[in-house]
């Protein structure tokens, strides 16, 4: 019997896509500006090989991105301004970051009937700052418990820990839980690896590549099927 339903937070329950994709356009501009004498080609290729390798490892800081992006060009770029570019970077990201209209409701819905809890990755925001989740005051506290991961000595997702630090403070079995989230790498595998119910979300109004995999774990195209799934199990 699922007896509670644990979600991640970006894309799952606040669509950020047009956030990101403008903040990341922003800042490759910035840098490509600050190293003179590089091909955008060759920039541009060498960025996107390290982010993906960042994100491969979950290393999310956009600071440490940006460091290993100048390093394999064999430039470098002071810190201060490395900090404020991405403190503009967020602040891109939340300015464009809207809630799905379904997910007030959904949660609602399923505070009736089941224990809620997050467990969303830091998405390397800048030390000190608070977690996004903190701008969407009604949504926050719709949660029993929150787990940040990636920071606080926390490993990020799809590490177990975050998972199961969730469940031990909820005091329930992996098997008791469902974990909601929209990437199939992090949240989909790192819940199931854990023993946890997983529920694929790939919204239909977001615009992504989503990977090509056979898996037998339930899809969801929108947060408001997820009452009458998790009844169903």
């Amino acid at each position: 019997m699922v007896k509670a339903v644990v979600f991640d937070f970006g894309q799952t329950l606040v669509d950020s896509a047009e956030g990101f994709r403008a903040a990341e356009r922003e800042a490759q501009d910035r840098i490509f500006t600050a190293l003179e004498g590089i091909e955008w080609d060759r920039f541009m290729a060498v960025y996107r090989r390290v982010r993906k390798a960042h994100h491969e490892r979950s290393r999310l800081s956009r600071r440490e991105i940006w460091r290993s992006v100048c390093g394999a060009l064999e430039r470098s770029i002071d810190e201060p301004r490395l900090v404020a570019w991405e403190g503009e970077y967020w602040q891109r990201v939340n300015a464009l970051t809207r809630v799905f209209p379904e997910a007030p409701d959904t949660l609602r819905a399923l505070r009736t009937t089941h224990r809620l809890a997050l467990v969303s990755n830091t998405q390397g925001q800048a030390v000190g700052g608070a977690h996004r989740l903190s701008g969407f005051p009604d949504l926050e506290r719709a949660f029993e418990f929150i787990v940040i991961a990636g920071e606080n000595g926390i490993a990020a997702k799809p590490d177990a820990e975050p998972f199961l630090r969730c469940l031990r403070q909820m005091k329930l079995d992996p098997c008791e839980c469902v974990y909601v989230g929209d990437d199939y790498r992090i949240d989909v595998c790192g819940s199931r690896d854990v023993g946890m119910r997983p529920v694929w979300l790939k919204h239909r109004s977001v615009r992504r590549n989503w990977p090509d995999v056979d898996t037998d774990v339930p899809v969801i195209t929108c947060l408001d099927e997820l009452p009458g799934l998790c009844a169903a199990m």
